[in-house]
């Protein structure tokens, strides 16, 4: 993961102008809303669902940035990739779209959960820019990695505005995605689709995108627009076992990295991701978790392949009305430059060369436990 690369100088530019951002932002069927003096995130919500980007219209775009990118967007089903299960429970296609012939993978994953839709459109802009952008800093990106892009990995969630899958097995059970790659689980399609798919990819790292209800900071009480996340707390019981504790240094110099760059964005105001008011989480089940534990689930990765995981957390979703239209595309810029420094920021090294300790130094409040699976377990453990 270019550990021994010397950084570059300290960039001062962004991969995506945020024109290019507010463009994807537009429902593709309507013009861009104005974001100009927008409350972000807006308290008021009442978003209109009708403007998300749906399933139908994901496909649109994909086969559009195929046939229009210059740099080899390449778009394919898991059907068409090989794995032994294909489609959502609902009998939908999933999509993948990769972009890039370097030598290492990397996993780009939104909308586990139906009901956060700018993971979808974050990744769809970013798709967009690999393929079109020919500047230094993309070209490097592309020469550097092969990106796996799933801006959409729950279709059927996101067709019905829910966080969950719906097994069609005649239980109709809800299943989170975002718990279902563990041992004993597996319940749902999706999960099995996409396990197999990470073993053939075998990525250097992932980056998963997510919304979370409205959040206020600690200690000041200003509103939150992005929360930095890892699913395995940093010094918990897990992460720092993992690699001999590689993970649990790199994640936190991913999210450093990210932090010190997205605070130049006057709108963007970031916190670490905590649950409870003040718990660190822990938990396995995640699908990012289970990459780090290096899950071999049906034999499918028997040499144990891991990577290291970081996940973002806008505020808002659409299930409790939080998201807002006026912030829609500064929610969605947010992600984008995070996604772009961290990726910049490691092809370059300058990741790499971060204090991991500075991870405290992101507001957050006090930890008290970490939530696992199975309960909290006490700081002090």
């Amino acid at each position: 993961m270019h550990i021994g690369v010397t950084p570059h100088h300290r960039r001062r530019t962004t991969l995506i102008t945020a024109a290019a951002v507010v463009a994807l932002a537009a429902p593709l069927t309507a013009a861009a809303p104005a974001i100009a003096d927008a409350n972000f995130p807006s308290p008021n919500g009442n978003t209109n669902i009708s403007s998300i980007v749906t399933y139908d219209d994901l496909i649109a775009e994909l086969e559009k940035l195929e046939k229009t990118s210059r740099f080899g967007v390449d778009v394919f089903t898991l059907e068409e990739a090989g794995t032994a299960v294909t489609d959502s429970e609902q009998g939908r296609d999933l999509y993948v779209a990769t972009v890039g012939d370097g030598p290492e993978h990397v996993w780009l994953q939104g909308r586990i959960h139906g009901n956060e839709p700018y993971g979808t459109e974050s990744l769809l802009a970013v798709l967009k820019d690999l393929g079109s952008n020919g500047s230094p800093e993309s070209t490097l990106l592309r020469e550097t990695y092969t990106f796996h892009v799933i801006p959409m990995y729950n279709p059927d969630g996101s067709e019905l505005n829910i966080r969950h899958t719906i097994l069609q097995d005649g239980s109709e059970q809800r299943i989170d995605l975002n718990r279902d790659w563990g041992v004993g689980k597996f319940a749902a399609d999706e999960s099995l689709a996409f396990y197999e798919y990470w073993t053939m990819v075998d990525p250097a790292f992932a980056v998963d995108i997510h919304h979370q209800g409205l959040k206020t900071e600690y200690g000041t009480g200003d509103e939150v627009t992005l929360s930095l996340g890892i699913s395995l707390a940093p010094g918990g019981p897990t992460l720092p076992g993992i690699q001999g504790g590689a993970y649990d240094v790199l994640t936190r110099q991913m999210h450093v990295h990210v932090y010190d760059e997205l605070q130049r964005a006057g709108f963007v105001n970031m916190d670490r991701y905590q649950v409870g008011g003040s718990l660190e989480i822990d938990i396995k089940g995640g699908v990012v978790s289970a990459m780090m534990l290096g899950l071999n689930h049906d034999g499918l990765n028997p040499e144990g392949h891991s990577n290291p995981a970081i996940f973002f957390e806008t505020s808002g979703n659409t299930s409790d009305g939080s998201l807002g239209q006026k912030a829609r595309g500064k929610s969605i810029q947010q992600n984008v430059r995070a996604l772009n420094e961290l990726l910049v920021g490691m092809a370059t090294g300058e990741v790499q060369q971060e204090d991991p300790a500075r991870w405290e130094e992101i507001p957050h409040a006090p930890v008290t436990g970490y939530q696992t699976d199975d309960g909290v377990i006490p700081a002090s453990y």
